[in-house]
């Protein structure tokens, strides 16, 4: 057998360039969930292809790397493609290198499939303003089953590894319930003060989602933290457009509520699953054990 304590000791370098060059790879996979599960497309087949229909080499598909050796520009037929391939590779590298760093192994990989999750999620939403099953249901399901299975996503590490299985998967439980039930109750609220949809469902999915990898506080940090984040968002988008005269480029996409492009200004939908996301991943890298403890406070006073 490996003896991954001794290569950990002797190379410390070792791990983290191999779950960074894995993260890399995901992203590419990523990629392709992004551009083919909106569609309705098959993500194992065909393989990876150009616009205009060629099959992309291997060597042309590198994490990474193939977009700055090509300078962006498909080598069979010279088109553009975005930077943002690179940029989701780049980006799940990061957050797998960082799940490594800092959380124990068993740990580091939900939350690298977690992360995964999150990404694929918000640039959907970000791409059509919706968020497919397979991250919100699919999500829940998987966030529990993952609970059960590694005890310590939910911070259980006694020696009776069954008992903390129960207590994880309760604890995944109530997250999303709490999660998908919180957003659910203001999301009928602002529908019956502004009388029109204020939130889709598949945001409360994606907050139930949440909750069962992060636990209840977890979700109500990411509701309560993604409306901040949006909130700062779209003021600093109103900022740039108003001193430059031109809209951000970096700005939320906007809709009418009947589904039409338009330009962002009051009462227009934006979407909220990559604001969710965003604060989601700052709880479960960051802000975690600072969130328990501020919730312990809060009972203690209760």
């Amino acid at each position: 057998m490996f003896d991954f304590t001794g290569i950990d000791t002797l190379l410390p370098w070792f791990f983290p360039v191999v779950v960074s060059l894995f993260g890399a790879c995901i992203g590419s996979f990523l990629n392709v969930v992004i551009s083919r599960v909106p569609a309705g497309e098959s993500i194992v087949t065909p393989g990876s292809h150009c616009n205009c229909g060629q099959p992309i080499a291997w060597y042309d598909n590198i994490p990474v790397l193939s977009w700055f050796m090509l300078r962006g520009r498909a080598r069979c037929c010279g088109q553009p493609y975005s930077v943002r391939y690179a940029m989701v590779e780049l980006l799940t590298a990061a957050l797998f290198l960082a799940c490594w760093l800092l959380f124990a192994p068993a740990k580091a990989v939900v939350g690298m499939v977690f992360l995964s999750i999150l990404v694929a999620a918000t640039l959907i939403d970000f791409d059509h303003m919706i968020i497919p099953d397979v991250f919100t249901l699919g999500g829940g399901v998987l966030g529990l089953l993952l609970s059960l299975l590694v005890p310590a996503l939910h911070g259980q590490h006694s020696d009776l590894y069954v008992l903390d299985s129960l207590r994880s998967v309760t604890i995944g439980l109530q997250g999303l319930f709490v999660g998908s039930g919180l957003v659910l109750w203001i999301a009928l609220v602002a529908e019956a003060l502004l009388r029109k949809e204020a939130m889709g469902f598949g945001d409360v999915k994606f907050a139930g989602a949440i909750g069962a990898f992060c636990g209840w506080q977890g979700a109500v940090f990411a509701l309560f933290g993604g409306a901040i984040i949006g909130t700062v968002w779209i003021a600093l988008a109103f900022l740039w457009r108003k001193i430059s005269g031109q809209p951000a480029r970096t700005a939320p996409p906007t809709e009418t509520p009947d589904g039409e492009p338009t330009a962002l200004g009051f009462g227009v939908h934006v979407p909220f699953g990559p604001m969710l996301a965003i604060a989601a991943a700052l709880h479960f890298l960051c802000f975690h054990q600072w969130v328990a403890d501020y919730f312990a406070q809060i009972s203690e006073l209760i």
